[in-house]
C-alpha cells in the first residue's frame, strides 16, 4: 500500500511549538491529535505526517513559501488553516493591512497553484476566534466573519473538504463548563481545543483517505 503523505499548513495554531529542525515533529497542537486519530482509524494504512505551520504567518507569507513548503513535497493531502493573522496584524504594532480583497486574492492564488502543480487533495479549515475579553480579540471577532466567508467560498471552489471550525466550536462551547474550555486566549487552542480540532479533522478527512486507499 502506498504511503499517504499528509501536510499540515498554517500559522501558530498549526505550528503549536513544533521542532522546526524536523518537519515530522507535529508539535503539541491539533496536528498531533489529528495524526493519532487517523492512525487509530486506519491501523493498516501507512501515513507520513508533516507539519510546516509557522507562527505569525499570514496568507502572503504562506504564498511566499508555497513551493518549498508544499508543492515540492508532493503531499497526497494538504490542509490549510490560516486567516487570523491577516486580521490580527491590521491592529498589531507595525500594522500590516491585509484587506479582505487581498486575503481572497492570496488564498485563491495559493489554491490555484496547488491545483495546478500538485495532485494533492485539499482541506480548508475555517479560522475561528473564541471567547476572550480584550480589545484585540474584539477586533478579530468583528472582522473575522468576512474572512471566514471568503474561506467558505474558496473551499467550495477549490477544496475537497472544508472543516467548519467556527461552527463546530460554536455548537460545542455551550455544553462546556466554562468559556475558556478550548482556549485560554481565544485564539490558540489549549489541549482541549487541539484535541477537539484533531478529532474533527480525522472525521472530515476520512472520505479522502478512503478514496486514496481503495
Amino acid at each position: 500500500m502506498k504511503k499517504i503523505r499528509i501536510l499540515f499548513q498554517g500559522d501558530s495554531i498549526t505550528d503549536a511549538g513544533r521542532d522546526k529542525r524536523n518537519y515530522f515533529n507535529l508539535g503539541n497542537g491539533y496536528p498531533k491529535y489529528a495524526a493519532e486519530n487517523i492512525k487509530k482509524a486506519y491501523p493498516d494504512a501507512d501515513f507520513e505526517f508533516i507539519n510546516l505551520g509557522i507562527s505569525g504567518n499570514r496568507t502572503d507569507q504562506l504564498f511566499d513559501r508555497l513551493y518549498p513548503d508544499a508543492i515540492s513535497l508532493e503531499p497526497d493531502i494538504i490542509s490549510i488553516l490560516i486567516g487570523v493573522n491577516d486580521v490580527w496584524h491590521r491592529h498589531a504594532a507595525g500594522k500590516i493591512m491585509t484587506t479582505d480583497e487581498q486575503f481572497e486574492l492570496n488564498l485563491r492564488t495559493i489554491l490555484k497553484e496547488l491545483r495546478a502543480k500538485t495532485n494533492a487533495k485539499i482541506m480548508i479549515l475555517v479560522p475561528f476566534v473564541l471567547d476572550y475579553d480584550d480589545e484585540m480579540r474584539q477586533h478579530i471577532r468583528e472582522e473575522l466573519p468576512s474572512v471566514q466567508r471568503i474561506a467558505y467560498k474558496l473551499a467550495e471552489e477549490f477544496a475537497d473538504v472544508c472543516v467548519p471550525l467556527d461552527k463546530l466550536f460554536s455548537e460545542a462551547l455551550p455544553s462546556q463548563p466554562e468559556p475558556l474550555h478550548y482556549s485560554g486566549d481565544g485564539v490558540h487552542p489549549n489541549a482541549n481545543g487541539a484535541a477537539f480540532i484533531g478529532e474533527h479533522y480525522a472525521k472530515y478527512i476520512a472520505p479522502i483517505i478512503d478514496g486514496l486507499i481503495k
